[in-house]
């Protein structure tokens, strides 16, 4: 694995390209020390599920822990109990906090360090479902049949304790060794179910290598690929029903906000077929993009470029409001469904909102007037920070990318052609797995090819490389 060890390679000066905020403001700062003082004070009118051995599921070393879950079989399926950070508890509608986190719209994350949506009292403390410590939450109780489709939703606020932190790869480790946690030793099956049940309705999963980026112990920064679990999987599938029976109760009610992606023209998925079919992979006529999809190998060259190709389907993705009339695409075709974020309420704005909504309709309540109010600016809020979100992060793999790079020019490395043009690709190298532009003719869309790296920018963050 390559590796760099180069001096003064932090990101302070990305930070600062982005205008990103070093700190919170004296009075934000202020209002969420208030907060945390008493956080149980107003717990009256909670249920108390603190006997509820919940469990949380995040990389290690994660200390923003918006969910915790409980899994168990029953006469009927399942029972999936998900406790969900209360951020209301501690924000008040139109306070110092709440105008912050309409300005920021979500957790950044950078190698060096979070960019946070709350402050670190809130985000990785009083409000973050640590193991041991009493906290207020949102718990939705989801009931599921034998055939893992949704049957009944009840959400409530609630008092709930985990009893233990768990990560991913110690979850897969336990599972693979027969001896699961008890909290979540029906994940495997449940799992299943929901992901057969995705492929059905139409939903994409694109198993494309993530980069990750880790400090070593010299200071320096490592590029790799983040391991993909099945547990990822399972452990999503779990963010993703809840999100589906928190949009199924706002369109019934008439009010809420839904994440949403337009369905696909016929045109691009033409073109995806022709694409596989020059890729020598057989589609049949009758098999859907998601059954295509579902039947690859990811490990397989050919896959991560039909993967690739596939992003040109996911187009459009937005958050859209509603109050009275639905909307007019009220689903996310990459899903499957209507859906709605309401998991993360540490690190997203949004959520907070949706699941106010939810708690007002499934208590028989009107939604309160601050809710309905905030309906309209949120979508423009959550879009301005994806798209930073997106800038960020991309700029942080480009940097560590020319970091790794700097002292290889002129070597050639071995790479994945993902999309290929007349006269450059797009690439991912196999060690260490960096994405870049490749100038050449003739680009094997889906097989591996040798490059050689031909210049690094690492002032700009640019890496260039042509065909062998």
């Amino acid at each position: 694995m390559i590796r760099t060890h180069a001096s003064g390679g932090d990101f302070g000066r990305l930070r600062a390209e982005f205008a990103l905020p070093e700190s919170f403001g004296p009075d934000v700062l202020a209002e969420a020390e208030a907060a945390v003082l008493d956080p149980l004070a107003s717990a009256g009118g909670r249920e108390d599920a603190t006997a509820l051995p919940f469990v949380t599921i995040d990389p290690p070393g994660s200390k923003d822990l918006d969910q915790a879950m409980l899994l168990e079989r029953t006469a009927g399926g399942f029972r999936v109990h998900y406790a969900i950070a209360d951020l209301a508890a501690f924000v008040p509608p139109g306070g110092a906090l709440d105008h912050e986190a309409r300005r920021r719209g979500q957790t950044l994350y950078l190698p060096d360090g979070n960019v946070p949506l709350h402050p670190p009292v809130l985000s990785e403390g009083a409000a973050s479902l640590l193991p041991g410590e009493v906290r207020p939450a949102v718990l939705w109780t989801i009931d599921v049949g034998e055939d893992g489709e949704l049957a009944a939703t009840r959400v409530r606020r609630a008092l709930v304790r985990s009893v233990e932190q768990l990560d991913y790869e110690g979850v897969q480790a336990a599972l693979d060794a027969g001896r699961p946690h008890p909290s979540v030793a029906v994940l495997p099956e449940l799992g299943r179910l929901r992901r057969e049940l995705a492929v059905r309705r139409g939903a994409l999963e694109l198993q494309l290598p993530e980069q990750e980026i880790t400090g070593d112990a010299d200071g320096g920064w490592v590029l790799d690929r983040r391991p993909r679990t099945v547990v990822d999987a399972w452990n999503a599938e779990i963010s993703l029903l809840t999100g589906m029976a928190a949009a199924q109760i706002m369109l019934e009610a008439g009010v809420g906000v839904l994440r949403t992606l337009p369905p696909a023209d016929a045109g691009s998925v033409e073109w995806l077929r022709r694409s596989a079919a020059a890729a020598g992979l057989g589609w049949p006529a009758e098999q859907s993009v998601s059954e295509f999809l579902s039947a690859l190998d990811p490990g397989q060259p050919v896959s991560m470029a039909m993967y690739a190709d596939t992003t040109r389907l996911l187009r459009g993705a937005g958050y859209t409001a509603f109050d009275g009339a639905l909307p007019e695409v009220a689903t996310h075709a990459g899903i499957g469904g209507p859906y709605a974020h309401v998991t993360a309420p540490i690190r997203r704005l949004v959520d907070r909102f949706a699941a106010e909504v939810c708690l007002a309709v499934t208590a028989g309540r009107e939604v309160p007037q601050w809710v309905r109010e905030a309906l309209a600016e949120v979508p423009g809020h959550m879009s301005v920070s994806d798209g930073l979100a997106a800038r960020v992060e991309r700029a942080c793999i480009d940097q560590v990318e020319a970091w790794v790079l700097a002292e290889h020019v002129g070597q050639e490395f071995t790479a994945v052609v993902l999309r290929a043009e007349e006269t450059r690709a797009e690439i991912l190298l196999e060690n260490p797995p960096v994405m870049a532009k490749c100038a050449g003719e003739r680009f094997p869309e889906g097989e591996r090819i040798a490059v050689r790296l031909t210049e690094v920018d690492v002032e700009h963050r640019k890496v260039s490389f042509e065909r062998v």
